[in-house]
């Protein structure tokens, strides 16, 4: 019997080494595949969505002395007063006070001024992020709640909200902050939208509306019909519902363009699959309006072009056809997540489409082409985005049906009340909800509201869920509880940090005094707002 050589082979030896380390490769891979214990971090204030008013609730309880994160699902903050709002809604000025009207005195001052309304974008957002610094909120990016369950409750509490990156958070009080009312509505809290009848809550301006101001309708005839018959693009079915009628649909979005004529400029992109026909009924209405005046139209009568520092413009919709992508936004509220990315990206190639065809179709006039053609997207603005805001301009979403409802008469007529937080006072501004077809076959726009209002008084209650919801440490600052007339209102970013700023002191006296968002004395959160400089009433 032949005895084995104790030498292997050299062949042999290199199998076995590089089997045994196959395994060993392996078995560190298994390692680092398998999913880390997720995270928990624990703060006083946890708010979620780094719109402005999320940024004003964080720094107003970190500045009363509370560890406050601030969570937002993307990659920027500011909402749409970094992401093309720049041209503010204003009203009464006397009535922005406290950290919405610092934001402003601190934009103010990067231009030497004392004050600024007209800024660059990308000025707002360095301001943003120097405020949060120096109150030390712990700021995360790119951390979007979980689709489903995302909230954690505990009988009548939040107890931890949950990130896609498994990151858990927990706090003592809550705040959501989005436009969109993620966090609320995974909490279970009641919420509506869309337009509510006039008989819901006796609102003479609810629901479907009729013809008020020219500016945003056609003033030429323009048939929404193709040869074959059919309807053309960017217009909706119809029939147009009885005057007063309520529904499901919600106003315009768009994207808040940030031009300039000088030579920092990117063109105009051309968006993926983009087709002329889809402007076919803006072709008509320039055609009809260069028959009725004589001569094309200008650029300013196709979109509201406001002056900002730096050479910029704002650019906002105006007139029949513009940058307002009508009827588009309808599903927004309730859409998933992919639901939403897609509705982004409509909004995306339907505006660029339309900057797009204004300087390069054959049917524009060579006037009109070459006007908007002197402008572009502003090359120092919007970076990572080759100058393309990367906020969709959300005017409504949902709306919280909360413990108070601010409807119609909180703005025109019962202004005081006993536990303001703030004001308001720009006019009731709903952009147009639906482009159909009219009785006599020509087209119009219907849902425009422009009314309006008094100097008014904010209700600390109508950021609060409904009792019945059974939901003691969550404020909403943002998808508040009103009416579409009266949120057409309070939608403008001053007043979102306005009830910012009011839902993140009101938080830290909760948490100090062991209260329930619904027990905060309201002599205390008056006093110590009228200490950061808030104004709560306006009187001679």
């Amino acid at each position: 019997m032949l005895k084995q050589s104790k030498s292997q082979p050299p062949l042999l030896r290199i199998v076995r080494r590089f089997f045994f380390l196959g395994v060993l490769l392996n078995i560190v891979s298994f390692w680092q595949g398998m999913p880390c214990a997720a995270e928990t971090r624990q703060f006083d204030l946890a708010v979620y969505g780094g719109t402005a008013g999320g940024i004003a609730a964080a720094i107003a309880a970190s500045r009363q002395g509370l560890q406050v994160v601030l969570i937002e699902p993307t990659h920027h903050i500011g909402g749409m007063v970094s992401g093309g709002l720049s041209h503010t809604d204003i009203g009464n000025p006397d009535v922005i006070g406290g950290i919405s009207r610092e934001v402003f005195e601190r934009i103010g001052r990067h231009y030497g001024e004392q004050l600024e309304w007209n800024f660059e974008p990308h000025v707002a957002d360095q301001v943003f992020h120097e405020m949060l610094m120096e109150a030390k909120v712990t700021l995360l990016l790119d951390s979007r709640l979980r689709e489903k369950g995302g909230v954690t409750r505990q009988h009548d509490r939040i107890v931890a909200i949950h990130l896609e990156s498994g990151t858990a958070i927990q706090a003592k009080v809550f705040a959501d902050c989005t436009y969109e009312g993620d966090l609320m509505n995974e909490a279970g809290v009641r919420y509506t939208w869309g337009r509510e009848s006039t008989a819901r809550y006796g609102e003479s301006l609810a629901g479907v509306r009729g013809r008020q101001r020219p500016d945003h309708h056609f003033n030429v005839r323009v048939s929404p019909y193709s040869a074959s018959g059919a309807l053309l693009p960017e217009v909706q079915p119809g029939p147009k519902a009885p005057i007063g009628s309520g529904d499901k649909k919600v106003q315009a979005y768009s994207y808040r363009l940030c031009l300039t004529d000088h030579a920092n400029q990117i063109p105009f992109p051309k968006p993926d699959g983009y087709d002329p026909k889809r402007y076919e009924l803006l072709a008509r209405l320039i055609q009809a309006i260069t028959e009725q005046q004589g001569h094309p139209p200008g650029m300013k009568q196709m979109m509201i072009m406001s002056p900002l520092k730096g050479d910029k413009w704002d650019i906002n919709s105006f007139g029949a056809f513009s940058t307002d992508h009508i009827g588009a936004s309808w599903g927004y509220p309730t859409a998933d997540y992919a639901q939403r990315s897609a509705i982004w990206q409509d909004h995306y190639s339907y505006v660029a489409g339309f900057m797009y065809f204004l300087t390069h179709d054959a049917s524009v006039p060579d006037s009109l082409k070459g006007e908007v053609k002197r402008y572009g997207l502003a090359k120092d603005e919007f970076t990572d985005a080759r100058g393309w805001p990367w906020q969709l301009y959300i005017r409504e979403s949902r709306r919280m049906e909360g413990e108070y409802v601010v409807t119609q008469k909180d703005i025109q007529t019962d202004l005081e009340k006993r536990d303001s937080i703030g004001m308001g006072s720009y006019q009731s501004d709903s952009h147009n909800v639906e482009r159909i077809p009219a009785r006599d076959g020509a087209v119009e726009n219907e849902g425009e509201m422009y009314t309006p209002v008094k100097p008014y008084e904010i209700p600390y209650r109508f950021m609060l869920p409904r009792r019945q919801d059974q939901l003691s440490n969550l404020l909403v600052p943002v998808c508040f509880s009103a009416s579409h007339v009266a949120y057409s209102t309070l939608r403008m970013e001053p007043q979102y940090m306005i009830i910012g700023q009011a839902a993140g002191v009101a938080a830290a006296i909760a948490i100090q005094k062991k209260l329930t968002v619904y027990d905060v004395p309201i002599g205390d959160l008056q006093s110590r707002l009228l200490a950061g400089k808030a104004v709560l009433h306006l009187h001679p």
